[in-house]
C-alpha cells in the first residue's frame, strides 16, 4: 500500500519551504526577545490592538467598502473597489503610523530627540496620498483602455 502523498502545490518548493522556516525562527527570536521584559504589557498591548481592530476599525473598513460600492454604482464596476480601497488602506496606514507627527502633537518631543525639523509631516502624508490616488487612478485608466482595445467590436 502505498503512503499519504501530499500534492506538491499545497507543500511549494524547497526554497518556499526554506523561507518559511526562516520566517518562523525570526519571529520565534522576536517574540522570545520581546517577551522578554515585561511580558504582561506587551501581551495587554497586542489583546488591545486585536480588540480595537476587531470591535473598530474592521466595522470603518467595512462601512468604508460598502460606501466606495454603493457610489460606484453597476455590478462591472466593482471590479474598479480595489483602485479605491488600496490606496486608502496605505494612506491609512501612513496616518496611523505617523499621526503624532502628521498632528504636531510630538513635534517639540521630535525636534528633541532628533535635532531635526518636524515640519512638513503633514505636506508630505498628503502628497503621498495623492500620488497613491494618482498612481491608483492612472492604472484603473490603463487597465479600461487595454479592456476596451481587446474587446470585440460591436456588430449592430
Amino acid at each position: 500500500m502505498r503512503g499519504f502523498a501530499v500534492p506538491r502545490r499545497l507543500i511549494g518548493s524547497p526554497l518556499q519551504l526554506l523561507l518559511l522556516a526562516c520566517s518562523f525562527a525570526l519571529a520565534g527570536y522576536a517574540g522570545v526577545r520581546l517577551f522578554a521584559g515585561d511580558w504582561f504589557k506587551v501581551g495587554l498591548w497586542f489583546v488591545g490592538a486585536a480588540v480595537l481592530h476587531d470591535l473598530v476599525l474592521v466595522p470603518l473598513y467595512a462601512a468604508a467598502d460598502r460606501t466606495v460600492a454603493g457610489a460606484l454604482g453597476a455590478v462591472h464596476r466593482r471590479a474598479w473597489i480595489p483602485y479605491v480601497r488600496v490606496p486608502a488602506a496605505l494612506s491609512g496606514l501612513l496616518l496611523l503610523v505617523w499621526f503624532p507627527l502628521i498632528s504636531g502633537r510630538a513635534a517639540g518631543r521630535y525636534r528633541l530627540l532628533t535635532g531635526l525639523s518636524p515640519d512638513g509631516f503633514l505636506a508630505r502624508w498628503l502628497l503621498i496620498t495623492a500620488f497613491l490616488f494618482g498612481g491608483s487612478a492612472l492604472l484603473l485608466v490603463l487597465r479600461l483602455r487595454r479592456a476596451a482595445k481587446q474587446r470585440p467590436p460591436a456588430v449592430h
